[in-house]
């Protein structure tokens, strides 16, 4: 038997088990508020949820004395039992349950209208179930929170409480989970970014976030490394405007595929967008002269700002905003060219999450119902992908549909310090915006030859990255990234001289310096040092004044004791070039 199959490693099992486990919950609300009304309650990622109508407001405490009747429902082992009606037997079933009743008139009429019974509750349901509540782990279960949700996403219709919970095989298991939230919250990059003051988002832009001055200097260091990188992979850097006409947008596809998420705007009575991607201002740019083969490959990478409309309850600090930068970077090749060109991204890919510490596994993204190529070119492109990563030994699993319209993809998902995983970096096939916009390069034979495209990016969006980063590094950021990399801290009034030529001479050797000079006690200053997060802390006292040293400190509180500061320059200035974590 396959030890696996019931296992949370097994997808369908843990939907199964958590489904459940929402069923659970929905039961033990009847039990205690038999007045309330229930909606739907699937599970998700992390867990379940119920949407119910109450009179009663589920506060933390309601949630625990429901989180003990679960257990109770559980010690039953009651089982669960499926069953079908026909329409009219199963609205009067249900005609107590108007969310329910809703549901089931929605539904086609020839649908099979399937019921779960677990004893004294009965609940509408699709499936698939556990067969009895005593499968499902009581003491380890946890309901999370309770927030407002609209009946079925919409804002016209009437707010529901939704009751969010996990549940997992073992307690250990919630334990850890629970534990992971926590430090969740600690690292969560809206509250570190204020507290570090790098950025801020403000309700006169949402969606629109401000870089204050360290974070443009996080921003600007990120931006150099991808620049460097790029370069010397052989990478041009290109600019393209941020407003193109109607007509262009219609001719890449984004028009029909992407106009719900654009913004407009007219210009001398014409229609303009602003760009959601940079992808058909760089054909235009590749379309300005002739290209031979011998031109080919054509790498070039753009720091592209876009706008994309999001919905303002989507919008979640730099995770989901309304206006970032893309790293972009597009490769123009024959298909002799195509192995050794995906093989450079990936590996171009995996230097920089290497660069970082992240740990990334891959997904094959296949091509969407809307794909705009031929059913040819869609297996054609899909196989490429699949022997690229197959002939280099990378492990990959197959995400059905989530392709772009034009093309396959091979994306990179990333895990950070406390296990969560973030899509980042893309390598997208294109056969497609080369045909629509006509690009063509003059072959070996003399004659006219579309090239291939790839689409690449590796942070994705430099704000959701800085997001990502803030959040892995909990604000502690490696020497090199950090927007102030040590502060100079004279202990007394005596030995400020001291401490002034210090921080002059760190300044002009690139190194960025603060210096604290107020007349507060030398530990008071390391410890708001230490929530700065800045990496290294220099304390100057009388006699580091009298021997021409310093003392120096590391932000986790460990003492380096004293040196030179041409030793120490040299040691940071070693450190910052080899980007060390």
């Amino acid at each position: 038997m396959d030890e696996k199959k019931y296992t949370f490693e097994n997808p369908e099992f843990k939907n199964a088990y958590r489904h459940t486990t929402s069923h659970i919950l929905a039961q033990a609300i009847k039990r205690l508020y038999p007045e309330t009304k229930l909606a739907i309650g699937p599970a998700i990622e992390d867990g379940f949820y119920y949407d119910v109508d109450s009179e009663t407001v589920f506060t933390p405490d309601i949630l625990e004395k429901l989180e003990a009747e679960m257990r109770n429902i559980c010690k039953e082992k009651i089982p669960l039992e499926r069953f079908e009606l026909p329409r009219t037997e199963a609205l009067e079933l249900m005609k107590d349950e108007p969310y329910k009743i809703e549901l089931i008139n929605d539904l086609p009429e020839d649908a099979v209208i399937s019921f779960y019974r677990q004893g004294d509750f009965t609940d509408l349901c699709a499936g698939p179930h556990m067969d009895n509540t005593g499968r499902i782990k009581g003491n380890a279960i946890k309901l999370t929170s309770c927030t407002g949700a609209y009946w079925r996403g919409d804002s016209k219709r009437k707010m529901l409480q939704r009751i969010y919970g996990t549940c997992f095989q073992k307690k250990e298991e919630l334990d850890a989970y629970l534990q992971r939230i926590e430090e969740a919250k600690k690292r969560d990059h809206r509250k570190l970014g204020r507290e570090l003051d790098l950025f801020m988002l403000t309700e006169e832009g949402p969606g629109f976030p401000f870089f204050l001055p360290k974070g443009m200097i996080l921003r600007n260091e990120l931006e150099n490394y991808w620049r460097e990188l790029h370069r010397k992979c052989g990478y041009q850097e290109i600019k393209t405007p941020m407003i193109l006409n109607e007509e262009l947008w219609h001719r890449s596809g984004h028009w029909d595929h992407y106009k719900d998420n654009m913004y407009f705007t007219k210009i001398d009575g014409d229609d303009y967008a602003i760009k959601p991607m940079n992808c058909p201002g760089g054909m235009l740019a590749y379309k300005r002269r002739p290209w031979s083969y011998k031109d080919l490959p054509m790498r070039v990478g753009e720091m592209g700002v876009v706008h994309r409309h999001e919905l303002s309850g989507a919008l979640h600090g730099l995770m989901r905003v309304r206006c970032f930068t893309q790293d972009d970077a597009h490769i123009f090749m024959t298909k002799e060219q195509m192995k050794d060109e995906r093989l450079g991204v990936i590996n171009k890919i995996d230097s920089v999450y290497n660069m970082f510490g992240f740990k990334y596994h891959i997904e094959l993204s296949t091509c969407p119902e809307d794909f705009i190529g031929s059913q040819e070119i869609r297996e054609y492109s899909e196989n490429v992908l699949k022997e690229v990563l197959e002939s280099n030994g990378k492990e990959y699993v197959i995400n059905p549909g989530d392709g772009a319209f034009y093309g396959p993809k091979i994306d990179f998902h990333l895990e950070d310090a406390i296990g969560r995983t973030w899509q980042c970096g893309t390598i997208q096939l294109d056969f497609q915006m080369p045909e629509r916009f006509e690009l063509e390069y003059t072959g070996a034979d003399g004659e006219k030859h579309r090239p291939i495209m790839i689409h690449t990016v590796a942070f994705g969006s430099i704000e959701r990255f800085i997001g990502i980063l803030t959040e892995h590094f909990a604000g502690a950021f490696p020497l090199w990234l950090s927007p102030v990399q040590t502060i100079v801290m004279p202990i007394t009034d005596r030995s400020r001289e001291y401490a002034e030529g210090v921080y002059k001479t760190l300044l002009d050797a690139g190194i960025r310096v603060e210096a604290d000079y107020r007349s507060e006690k030398i530990g008071y200053k390391i410890r708001e040092a230490q929530l700065q997060k800045i990496p290294y802390m220099l304390v100057l006292g009388d006699k580091e004044a009298e021997e021409k040293l310093i003392s120096v400190r590391t932000r986790a509180g460990g003492d380096e004791g004293t040196m030179t500061l041409d030793d120490f320059m040299a040691k940071i200035k070693e450190e910052i070039a080899q980007k060390k974590n």
